[in-house]
């Protein structure tokens, strides 16, 4: 992270209000970096031994990180117990035994151990960046070592394309986020849920209305939080990389009349992602061609081939890693779940649906017949003639306002749920 200073404006300066928000030194999250986020830093500075200069540069940050990342490194002594150290904390003794499942707390040691914070790891009131979802990744996994991660491919951008894999049973479920760039609001939805998911199983809750040790005894959920985080980078103002915010200048300027960069669904060379699976391309390839998007664009154009993008191909391998007895991509908006590809009705597809849409209020459709091809949800039924779902979150223009994530979570939550322990019956 480049130094942040008295006058910025960057969605950086949001995680940094947000890491003092967490620490105590301020009340209010900003994208400015004003007087009073600046007297906040020097506070912090001054409390942690550090360079009181107003500035956050290498050793401030590394500082405040922990605050992102929901959990510190400490080193205790043999005098320390699992009592004593939850009291230093203030946090419950099975939110230590839960992050370091192989410490023996009967046998006193001089070990490093995970120390979580007391607060929610996932934020609900920033903008998201690629940047953002890998420490939010380190955390979940450092809270709950039961949660795993790992790469699936590379963004033409070389970013990681990070799943999370949880549960241990046979059943296999896939939920992915943001395809589209400026439906990014999807990536905390999906995030929280799997925070959420991680916590209830940790100390045997419920989620929603189903015990969460009983679907993860049962099923494995992998989530997907991005799939496109070159785009997401673009539409949340987060991308530094010149070289690609020209390409995606110029791409922007053949369309003149979508907004820029809040218009773009695509990603950062110019190809809809959702559009770029093979299930009926040619005929997205017609339409999309027909209503002008004949070249790399901020949205609708279908890319040079079927799986052309690098982000759209991983997902199409993975899956075929896998054997995923339902799938659910999330955009937005609408308050819409569609449900089908074509004529194609896999078996328990409409009951799942049904259930999904009581739950969350979401109206249950069909795919309108100018969208209704190349999406990875086509795809997915075409090949595996499973139950696979688009869920159209929220209402208004995209990108949606932060502001709308607790009503979109509020209906999605149980919908997830309901999706979760419904795959494979």
């Amino acid at each position: 992270m480049i130094p942040l200073e008295l006058g910025t404006t960057s969605v950086y300066v949001e995680y940094i209000t947000l890491a003092l928000k967490r620490s105590g030194y301020l009340s209010e999250i900003s994208q400015s970096y004003d007087e009073t986020v600046r007297n906040a830093v020097i506070s912090f500075q001054q409390a942690n031994g550090l360079a009181a200069d107003g500035i956050v540069g290498d050793q401030t940050y590394a500082a405040l990180l922990p605050y992102l990342e929901g959990f510190r490194m400490v080193q205790i002594t043999e005098s320390d117990t699992l009592s004593s150290i939850a009291q230093q904390y203030g946090i419950a003794e099975g939110v230590l035994t839960t992050a370091n499942p192989y410490v023996d707390w009967q046998t006193p040691q001089n070990i490093i151990i995970t120390v979580p914070y007391d607060f929610d790891l996932v934020p609900t009131d920033v903008h998201y960046t690629y940047y953002l979802t890998e420490i939010l990744t380190r955390g979940l996994v450092a809270r709950y070592p039961f949660v795993k991660s790992f790469s699936i491919g590379l963004s033409v951008m070389g970013k990681n394309l990070t799943c999370l894999a949880m549960g241990d049973g046979n059943t296999q479920v896939f939920y992915n986020a943001t395809h589209h760039a400026n439906e990014w609001i999807t990536t905390p939805v999906v995030f929280k849920f799997a925070e959420d998911y991680a916590k209830a199983n940790a100390f045997d809750t419920n989620i929603g209305d189903v015990s969460a040790r009983k679907l993860f005894q049962e099923k494995t959920l992998f989530i997907m939080p991005v799939v496109n985080p070159d785009g997401l980078d673009l539409v949340t103002k987060g991308m530094t990389d010149l070289y690609y915010l020209d390409i995606a200048a110029r791409i922007a300027s053949d369309y003149p009349t979508i907004p820029f960069p809040d218009g773009w669904k695509a990603n950062i060379l110019g190809t809809d992602l959702n559009l770029n699976y093979p299930a009926g391309w040619m005929n997205a390839r017609e339409i999309k061609f027909a209503q002008g998007f004949v070249s790399p664009a901020p949205r609708d154009f279908v890319g040079t081939a079927p799986l052309s993008a690098p982000e759209s191909r991983a997902v199409h391998n993975f899956t075929l890693d896998n054997d995923f007895a339902l799938t659910i991509s999330y955009h937005t908006q609408g308050n819409v779940i569609y449900w089908k590809y074509l004529d194609y009705e896999p078996e328990n597809s409409r009951a799942i649906g049904e259930e999904m849409s009581r739950v969350s209020g979401y109206a249950l459709e069909l795919t309108p017949s100018a969208s209704g091809y190349a999406g990875y949800k086509d795809w997915f039924i075409l090949n595996y003639n499973r139950p696979g779902y688009t869920v159209e979150a929220g209402t208004g223009q995209n990108p949606l306002p932060i502001t709308q994530f607790d009503e979109i979570y509020a209906a999605n939550l149980p919908l997830m749920v309901t999706a979760l322990d419904m795959a494979g019956a």
